[in-house]
């Protein structure tokens, strides 16, 4: 079996079970989700695209992230992936509700072996972010480092997720880590180090650190400019 074989068998898998688990979830995703996806606005505050600039979100679920970023940026143009179709679903409702359906471009696709030229007519993007998506990627670092292959030159590359609770109460984060276990969603210890292993490979710049006690962490790849 060739290794394009091994891909579309894991993206098939991939699909069908984020699918099983967000068949009905989707319909109170953004209701439940909010109280605990922290750092999401801050990290939409923080893109500032350039005007007229492109912005992707791999993993963008209902949406809504991507919906609250159009209406903080509102010269930019938007563009979101996620391998479940039936949070895609989701995700096209939310945007026509919001009036916002010409100006954010939705495509179903595996964030780790995804062709954006092929999904949206563009290969690169200004700003491309995960929001909570990494935890929900077994084959997360391919998809961090296919996510960096998107950035423009210039270009910045965000995320924020889950971190390590390193100063919250170990019952809240045996709490969490069981809740969170439910929904195939899985905090990356090793986040901070991939960041700075992708930078170092690709001269990119590096920054980022836990948020609210290391119950998230954020990171930003910034690609260097064309010479």
């Amino acid at each position: 079996m060739s290794s394009t074989d091994n891909d579309a068998g894991r993206t098939s898998q991939a699909a069908a079970l984020m699918d099983q688990v967000y068949r009905h979830q989707r319909h109170i995703y953004d209701l439940t989700r909010k109280y605990y996806l922290l750092g999401r606005d801050r990290l939409i505050d923080r893109l500032e695209p350039p005007v007229g600039g492109t912005v992707l979100e791999l993993g963008c679920g209902t949406g809504r992230n991507l919906i609250a970023a159009a209406r903080r940026h509102p010269a930019a143009r938007f563009y979101g992936l996620d391998i479940s179709a039936e949070m895609l679903e989701t995700a096209r409702a939310n945007i026509a509700r919001a009036g916002l359906s010409s100006r954010i471009t939705l495509a179903c696709a595996d964030a780790t072996t995804f062709d954006a030229e092929a999904l949206f007519g563009r290969a690169t993007f200004d700003r491309v972010f995960f929001s909570y998506a990494l935890s929900m990627i077994p084959p997360w670092r391919e998809a961090l480092a296919a996510g960096y292959g998107a950035v423009a030159p210039g270009g910045v590359l965000s995320l924020v997720d889950f971190g390590q609770q390193e100063r919250l109460p170990r019952w809240f984060r045996t709490l969490l880590l069981a809740w969170l276990a439910r929904f195939h969603v899985s905090p990356r210890a090793e986040t901070a180090e991939a960041v700075a292993a992708l930078a170092e490979a690709r001269g990119a710049t590096a920054s980022g650190g836990p948020l609210y006690r290391g119950y998230a962490v954020w990171a930003e790849l910034r690609r260097p400019p064309v010479a």
